[in-house]
């Protein structure tokens, strides 16, 4: 399936996903503010989630996690709102790595991208022998990082990820309209142009 249709299906597999994207982080987005740097994660922590958010919603002609950023709107969230799950990714994340190891002989930053599709296969299966007595389960790991990573692939800019809007650009989503009355009907039904909060028109 094409990029659009992937991010469509793998955005509306649940309401808690909808409930998620909409939630106020007000600290996530002043930290966003103040730097693109890791706040929380290490340097190895940030290269393995950043390689699994890139598998997740790969680059092929269209941009995904990695030219979204979403890495550094999951570390700005571990470091805010997110909090509570900053321990569940520090256990995870080594056992990750020990599955990537297990399987393929280095850690999943390491490895080629389809070894790396297959660990994060095995992840979502739970057919993950190397994955040691956890808080979480793989597959719930899993769940955690793809709802990170569709969230800061399809939030407000200004959160940290969906860069230069690229997630909103690929999901056909020009951006919430700040003009009062909001869109006409004939922009609704796609008779007239729409304007986007990137300039464009669509």
């Amino acid at each position: 399936m094409d990029r659009r249709e992937f991010v469509g299906r793998s955005a509306l597999y649940g309401t808690t996903f909808w409930l998620l994207l909409n939630v106020p982080r007000p600290k996530t987005l002043q930290a966003a503010a103040q730097s693109t740097e890791a706040v929380v994660l290490s340097e190895d922590e940030w290269r393995t989630v950043e390689a699994i958010t890139a598998r997740i919603v790969p680059t092929d002609h269209d941009p995904g996690a990695i030219e979204a950023n979403c890495v550094n709107f999951i570390d700005k969230a571990l470091a805010n709102e997110e909090a509570d799950l900053l321990s569940t990714y520090r256990e995870g994340l080594p056992r990750v790595d020990a599955v990537a190891v297990d399987r393929f002989g280095a850690r999943f930053a390491e490895i080629e991208q389809d070894e790396q599709d297959e660990v994060l296969i095995a992840l979502e299966s739970g057919d993950v022998s190397a994955w040691s007595a956890a808080p979480v389960t793989s597959k719930e790991f899993f769940e955690i990082v793809r709802s990170h990573t569709l969230i800061g692939f399809l939030a407000d800019p200004k959160y940290g990820g969906n860069r230069d809007y690229v997630g909103w650009k690929v999901a056909g989503y020009p951006g919430p309209r700040h003009d009062v009355g909001g869109y006409t009907p004939a922009q609704m039904i796609g008779e007239d142009k729409i304007r986007t909060v990137w300039g464009e028109e669509m």
